[in-house]
């Protein structure tokens, strides 16, 4: 077969920038072209003369021979994935422990009355309150409601799951209606297509310990385990990293402090003194001792369960030992 002109090459590659453009502008999110860099305008005369001198069959193995990515390549997968939610979650997580101090207030205010001073338990509730920035009307609305009539006091309760695979999760419910309350726990669990435990079928996989949540933006490595060894810190669990992590990814996880319950004010005063900002728990928090690894439909099947589960009103709080 007779080779290729040099002008219809150079008419060839400008149809072809032409077609790729219009793609890029209609579809951003299409699969990029995969081609030789001839549309790199640089490359259109050396590639030319390539193939003015080469037959027609030999033309794919020059445009084989190296491939770019004319448009970014969409990412997709598990990082995405709870990168897209997280930020959904933190604000559910955030009103949950609103909830929770809440039903705390009115349990403390019913059993003690109203007057911190006289009410130690109310005092402290008080405190927790002031530590993880709780609004004050949040905080007067429910000592006014633990003084009507009948209000009744709040009962916790655990309730453990199974999830899949191999998951296990503990649910901790705060409520005035036991019967109520586990009644919807069921109910989610059985239509998410998960299972409940028998009681201590679940709960010897977790210890319970404080946690203070510190952002990597907030602290330095090296400064936050200073910190953590000074004041007799369990554990210092780093943020996980991702391959494909932006910086604002990156920034989302966070550092989480492990310490018992006597040493967790001290951690707190020297956070503050080393003018580091942090989240404290909700009073404790439920971690696995050790973790499984689960593929990606489990993942989604689990996450969609702790949500569900989540959403119910007398629900404070999900802990799994999904990895």
């Amino acid at each position: 077969m007779a080779a290729f002109s040099s002008f219809s090459i150079k008419a060839f590659l400008s149809a072809l920038r032409k077609y790729h453009l219009r793609i890029c502008v209609t579809n951003p999110n299409s699969l990029a072209l995969r081609c030789v860099g001839c549309l790199e305008r640089t490359s259109v005369s050396s590639f030319a003369s390539k193939v003015s001198e080469t037959n027609y069959a030999d033309v794919a193995s020059i445009i084989g021979t190296r491939r770019i990515w004319t448009c970014p390549p969409v990412y997709m997968g598990r990082r995405s994935s709870k990168i897209a939610t997280r930020k959904g979650a933190q604000d559910a997580k955030k009103a949950k422990r609103y909830g929770k101090i809440g039903k705390e207030i009115v349990s403390a205010v019913s059993k003690g009355g109203p007057n911190p001073v006289s009410n130690s338990v109310l005092a402290a509730v008080l405190e927790k309150a002031r530590e993880l920035d709780v609004p004050k009307e949040i905080v007067e609305r429910n000592i006014k409601r633990a003084s009507e009539k009948g209000q009744e006091a709040y009962i916790e309760k655990i309730y453990e799951v199974y999830g899949f695979g191999g998951v296990s999760m503990v649910v901790e419910v705060l409520t005035d209606k036991v019967n109520r309350s586990v009644a919807a726990v069921r109910e989610v669990v059985k239509d998410c297509g998960g299972k409940m435990a028998d009681p201590g079928s679940v709960m010897f996989k977790f210890k319970r310990a404080r946690v203070v949540t510190i952002k990597p933006t907030d602290v330095d490595k090296d400064q936050l385990l200073a910190i953590a060894l000074d004041a007799g810190a369990e554990d210092v669990m780093e943020p996980p990293a991702y391959v494909d992590a932006t910086d604002d990814d990156q920034s989302e996880n966070c550092y989480k402090i492990v310490s018992s319950a006597e040493n967790y004010s001290e951690i707190l005063e020297k956070l503050r003194d080393q003018g580091v900002s942090f989240e404290p728990d909700g009073g404790s928090e439920l971690l696995p001792l050790s973790t499984i690894e689960v593929d990606d439909e489990a993942m989604e099947l689990n996450k969609e369960l702790m949500s569900k589960l989540l959403e119910l009103d007398d629900v404070d709080a999900v802990y799994s030992d999904q990895k």
